[in-house]
């Protein structure tokens, strides 16, 4: 007999209810309700809709909307979470202080696995559908394509879940199968979950097209996941599998055979490249303002290869981007997400990223004018109020939900995972120099595909010194975007990288050198409208002028608050051992007494 608290557990995993989100029109249709499996896989429009429901899963409050996005994965040393005394609540989950109990962990949990389920209901019963065998050669392609999108996102809720988790039950078919044959699943160990995750996307990225040749197999273009987001996926579980997580016994381990999953990362981004199906957009900024802020419905350059959507300003299915970070228009937004000074320092002064990623301004109620603000105070930038249109939110608006997509994998991710495989297996070949330096000429607004002696990598590096190039360009380039604190731990450097952080901030609240010959003081030019360094009257490299310009405002800058505003609550329950992963959330526990806790929890 199935004990009931597991039962109500699992009850929120069985399919027929499907609910709407959004990838364009894709995901804008009526949702299946209360039907049987036999009319949900009768056809390909209802096969699809209940492919929606799987999309659906990455969005809202308890998924890339807010808590998977903005929640977790900061406090790394890029970006750190918000103010304020212990919570029991995100501030604690920022600062690695997060129990069992905490109320912003069981809700994103137990969306993850209704994201699985729901692709499980797909993966168990497209295949078996009539017309996957005897439809027209157009339905087959569908519904091929719709069998793979499902193992790609049940793919990537597993990612989600191992890398915040751990070790966790094996799920890779309907819960109505696994409730008679093990009810209370033991977790299993995260490499052979990586082994069947990694062989799903091998048997995907045959059923998946091209994104040009999508309109061939008479799909509309959308942000559905094409082939080239399926490798993208295999690549990066790979380089999960090849490097370090906290295991059971309370240490960290690199996986075994990594050389076979450098490969497997190193073929699957040599193909996407290949492929010529994916570029850069030439402007970094034009990326994040006029294509993700602008809502934009065409994607020309292939960048943006896999999107988690979100439509109708609810939590169900949309998300806080835009609110809870970036910068305030009036009094809206949270600002809750703040760019460490370390940081903002790690960019020179003429990489243009820097002011894509760091927001160094809020915006008056007008919607236009900006106010500096100081070191201690930046927001991350890459997701802004002041940058939505299509349609545009006004100032005056109190809406929470701006309709963002939350980027999963860019294209300049996959450049940077082929240099480092690539390092790892043969060292710093011309190819592993050529991916890198691709994403850093795009970096400084130069010509993507032109060799600059002034941005590109200097030639001759060791593998180590190319493998901490590699290191710093993906905080660079991806900041901001979830990826960092996961990258750190898969590199074993997370504890080290903390405890690094501490000591430059600590260093730059006390003007220690280097930091004493950066300005004290920045002065921000009064009423003004630019979003960059334009704004400012003076250098953020060089010591301040004395006297206030005419036209500007003073705003402090490097001072003593470094230490009593960012470093007093950065990472300040990290340790090594139990916090590169969360705790298993209580009910979870409750509900299986075959789940284990966590190291130290």
């Amino acid at each position: 007999m199935i004990n009931k608290s597991f039962y109500k557990y699992f009850l929120a995993l069985l399919l027929p209810i499907t609910i709407l989100s959004g990838c364009k029109k894709y995901l804008d249709q009526q949702p299946i309700t209360e039907l049987g499996t036999n009319m949900v896989f009768s056809d390909v429009p209802n096969a699809t809709k209940a492919v929606v429901s799987v999309y659906s899963r990455l969005v809202g409050d308890q998924g890339y909307g807010i808590r998977l996005s903005l929640y977790y994965p900061v406090d790394n040393d890029e970006m750190q979470g918000p103010t304020g005394a212990a919570d029991n609540d995100r501030r604690d989950i920022a600062r690695y202080s997060a129990t069992s109990g905490n109320a912003q962990i069981t809700s994103p949990f137990n969306q993850i696995f209704t994201g699985i389920e729901f692709a499980n209901n797909c993966i168990d019963n497209i295949p078996a559908m009539d017309k996957y065998k005897t439809g027209s050669d157009q339905e087959k392609k569908q519904l091929q394509r719709l069998y793979g999108e499902s193992l790609t996102l049940r793919a990537q809720f597993y990612l989600e879940a191992i890398r915040n988790w751990g070790d966790l039950p094996a799920h890779f078919t309907s819960a109505a199968n696994l409730a008679n044959e093990n009810p209370f699943p033991k977790a299993t160990d995260r490499d052979s979950l990586y082994e069947v995750l990694l062989n799903d996307l091998k048997t995907a990225e045959n059923l998946v097209p091209w994104r040009k040749d999508v309109s061939s197999i008479g799909d509309p273009i959308d942000e559905r996941i094409t082939k080239g987001a399926v490798k993208a996926l295999r690549a990066r579980i790979a380089l999960y599998r090849a490097g370090y997580s906290l295991r059971k016994n309370g240490q960290m381990a690199q996986g075994s055979n990594p050389a076979t999953y450098y490969k497997i990362a190193l073929d699957e981004t040599n193909e996407i490249i290949a492929s010529g199906q994916h570029g850069l957009n030439s402007s970094f900024k034009a990326l994040w303002r006029d294509q993700v802020g602008a809502h934009a419905a065409a994607d020309p350059d292939g960048e943006l290869m896999f999107q988690a959507s979100g439509t109708g300003r609810t939590g169900v299915g949309d998300t806080k981007l835009g609110y809870y970070n970036g910068p305030k228009v009036g009094s809206y937004g949270n600002v809750s997400i703040n760019v460490l000074p370390s940081y903002f320092y790690a960019f020179d002064s003429t990489d243009l990223r820097r002011d894509v990623t760091c927001a160094a301004y809020n915006v008056n109620a007008d919607g236009a004018t900006k106010v500096g603000q100081a070191i201690t105070a930046i927001n991350d930038g890459k997701y802004r109020r002041d940058w939505t249109s299509n349609p545009s939110i006004a100032p005056t608006d109190a809406v929470q939900y701006l309709s963002l997509k939350w980027q999963i994998i860019r294209y300049s991710d996959v450049l940077l995972m082929n240099a480092e495989a690539e390092n790892q297996l043969n060292g710093p070949t011309a190819a592993a120099y050529n991916a890198i330096n691709q994403v850093r000429r795009r970096g400084y607004g130069k010509s993507i595909t032109t060799a600059d002696a002034t941005v590109d990598l200097p030639a001759g590096l060791s593998q180590a010194d190319f493998f901490k190039a590699i290191v710093k360009e993906r905080s660079l380039e991806l900041g901001g975007e979830g990826i960092r604190k996961y990258d750190l731990i898969r590199w074993n450097l997370l504890a080290t990288t903390i405890a690094n952080t501490k000591a430059t901030l600590l260093a730059m609240s006390t003007l220690s050198a280097p930091w004493n010959t950066l300005p004290t003081s920045m002065y921000f030019k009064t009423n003004n409208t630019a979003d960059d360094k334009a704004a400012w009257s003076n250098s953020f490299y060089k010591t301040a002028p004395t006297t206030t310009p005419t036209g500007t405002t003073k705003v402090v800058w490097m001072s003593a608050a470094i230490n009593t505003t960012a470093l007093s609550r950065f990472a300040t329950g990290f340790t090594s051992g139990k916090s590169e992963l969360l705790p298993i959330p209580q009910p979870v526990l409750d509900a299986n007494f075959n789940m284990k806790q966590n190291p130290g929890y």
